[in-house]
């Protein structure tokens, strides 16, 4: 049976939990091809899509995966984003047309992922001084700051990709009753470790940093840390849980983080 390139996916909600593994497949069918670009004469970049979808992530992760453990000839490094890789080479020892063949070979038939990463608990303080934005997000949206709490720490967030800065955390499955659009005066600089919101996504700040996302809380867990083994503490594919703690837990978390502790708890292999 053919399918239309333009035809929207199905709704997911047609479709039993029991059957969605049907659901993917049947979704996959309709996906257009993969697109493969150019990126100046020592880069290419493979695009499944150009939604937030874990689907489309893990397809991204998995090519991620052969790409790294082929390791062609002239593989320098390569960059998983929510819905493309993009691959660095060395072009005195490869070329673009060899790694177009090697990309159209590994995803003729190609799978998501289908392990899912680590799963982490992440402490959070809410509020006050850790999350100056709180209140005003639970304005915009007629929730109390409870309410916003309550919401996003009941969510699982999926690590679709690090990017941005070393070890910044673009989380998907924020809650669409407090998805807020970004502020419209970005702040040169915001605290490590703060837990925010922009638009349907969330992130985890791993440095000072400028941003122009809303900040609900502050948490003492670094994903970036030089000094520490390993470097970075999470990895596309994981998932996040926050745990809403008092501010009377603060200091000593934040000693804990301070000797090279990684404070957020991983819960699931």
């Amino acid at each position: 049976m053919a399918h239309r390139m333009d035809a929207p996916l199905p709704d997911r909600q047609q479709y039993e939990m029991r059957d969605l593994r049907l659901f993917r497949i049947v979704k996959r069918c309709i996906v257009p091809t993969p697109k493969i670009l150019p990126c100046g004469d020592s880069a290419v970049t493979i695009e499944f899509g150009d939604t937030i979808d874990p689907d489309i992530n893990g397809m991204v992760l998995a090519l991620d995966d052969i790409v790294r453990a082929r390791a062609p000839a002239g593989l320098i490094e390569t960059v998983p984003t929510y819905r493309s890789l993009t691959i660095q080479y060395d072009p005195v020892a490869t070329d673009y047309d060899a790694l177009v063949k090697l990309l159209n070979e590994e995803t003729k038939d190609l799978a998501p992922r289908n392990a899912v990463g680590r799963r982490w608990r992440v402490p959070v303080v809410y509020g006050g001084e850790y999350g100056i934005d709180l209140e005003e997000v639970a304005a915009l949206h007629g929730l109390t700051p409870h309410q916003v709490i309550e919401i996003h720490s009941s969510a699982v967030y999926r690590i679709y990709m690090i990017g941005f800065l070393p070890g910044f955390t673009y989380l998907g499955g924020l809650d669409k009753r407090i998805a807020t659009s970004r502020r419209l005066h970005p702040r040169a600089k915001i605290p490590a470790g703060t837990i925010m919101i922009g638009g349907e996504q969330a992130g985890i700040a791993p440095m000072d940093m400028p941003s122009g996302w809303h900040n609900l809380g502050l948490t003492p867990v670094r994903p970036y840390a030089p000094g520490r083994n390993p470097v970075f503490l999470f990895a596309a594919g994981d998932e996040i849980v926050f745990e809403p703690v008092d501010a009377s837990r603060w200091e000593a978390l934040e000693k804990a983080a301070q000797a090279g502790e990684p404070v957020a708890e991983e819960v699931r292999r």
